[in-house]
This record gives structure tokens, C-alpha cells and sequence, in this order.
């Protein structure tokens, strides 16, 4: 059963911060792709950037964010940010990711939150939100149709959709 604030998740995510064509071969360039989404979106500031890059590859250093069915999803701490900040990207021909059934990722969830709690950041609510993403993810529906859309906005539209707000 989801609570209400499950429902609102779906509006953490911003069209802006999102990318139906990701471009990127390697994860590099992946990252670095997502990380200027979330610039031009003005969610990350430009000078949080590099670091978000060099958060993103340190993370996945440790183990591989691939979790399986064409999804991963990169989360890492960034010192500098106050608030998380969610994006939900498409690489139409897939990237390999060393993911856990060794098929390429076409969706990416990445997700940069502040190191520490804050005024606008509660890490038990975002604990809820990855669980939610965690959920969101192992729906067939779900993961085809995010592939198909058409317009950033769909993607947000498929979000509060699979959220039943």
C-alpha cells in the first residue's frame, strides 16, 4: 500500500533534468551527460559539476549501479548540495554497465543528494524514495513503456502514472 507522500515522489523529477537520447559509449560519458542535465536544469550548480562526475565514477568503482533488466541507478552523496535531485534518462541503444545480468542499461534513475541531513534533505524520506525507484524498476510496464516514450514530460507523465497519484 502506498502512503500519499509515496504518490508525490513522482514530482521530484523535473523534464528538464531528463534525457529521452543519451548519447554516451562509456560511463564517463554517460555521467558526464547526466551531470550537465541536471546543470542546464538549473539543479545542480556548474561548480558541483565535476564533483557530481567524479562521485558518480568513484561509486561505481565499488560495484556496478546496473540493476539488472536495462535499468541502473547511479546515487551518490555530493557535499555541496542542500536538497536531492532526481532524473530519469533513456540511451536508446543501451550502454554496458557490468550490470548484475550483464545486459546493457537503456534507463538510468541517477540521483545526487547533499552529504548530510538538512533543512531540505531528510535521508528516512529518501530512504522511501529509493525503495519507491527500487519498486518502480521491477515493473515490465513500467521499464517499457519509459523506452517508448516520446517527450521528457511522458517520462514524468509514466512517473506520477506508476505512483497512483
Amino acid at each position: 500500500m502506498q502512503t500519499n507522500e509515496a504518490k508525490d515522489y513522482w514530482k521530484c523529477f523535473k523534464p528538464s533534468a531528463c534525457n529521452l537520447k543519451l548519447k554516451g559509449k562509456t560511463r564517463e560519458e554517460v555521467f558526464a551527460e547526466l551531470a550537465e542535465n541536471f546543470v542546464k536544469a538549473k539543479l545542480l550548480d556548474e561548480a558541483l559539476r565535476d564533483p557530481a562526475i567524479e562521485a558518480f565514477l568513484a561509486r561505481e568503482a565499488l560495484a556496478s549501479t546496473g540493476v539488472g533488466q536495462n535499468v541502473a541507478i547511479p546515487h551518490v552523496k555530493v557535499a555541496g548540495l542542500e536538497e536531492a535531485i532526481f532524473s530519469l534518462s533513456v540511451h536508446p541503444e543501451g550502454v554496458d554497465w557490468d550490470a548484475l545480468d550483464g545486459a546493457p542499461v537503456k534507463l538510468f534513475f541517477a540521483v545526487l543528494r547533499p552529504a548530510r541531513q538538512g533543512d531540505r534533505f531528510d535521508p528516512e524520506r529518501h530512504l522511501d524514495m529509493m525503495r519507491w525507484i527500487s519498486g518502480l524498476v521491477r515493473e515490465p510496464d513500467f521499464r517499457r513503456f519509459a523506452q517508448r516514450v516520446s517527450k521528457r514530460s511522458d517520462l514524468i507523465d509514466l512517473l506520477r502514472e506508476m505512483s497512483g497519484a
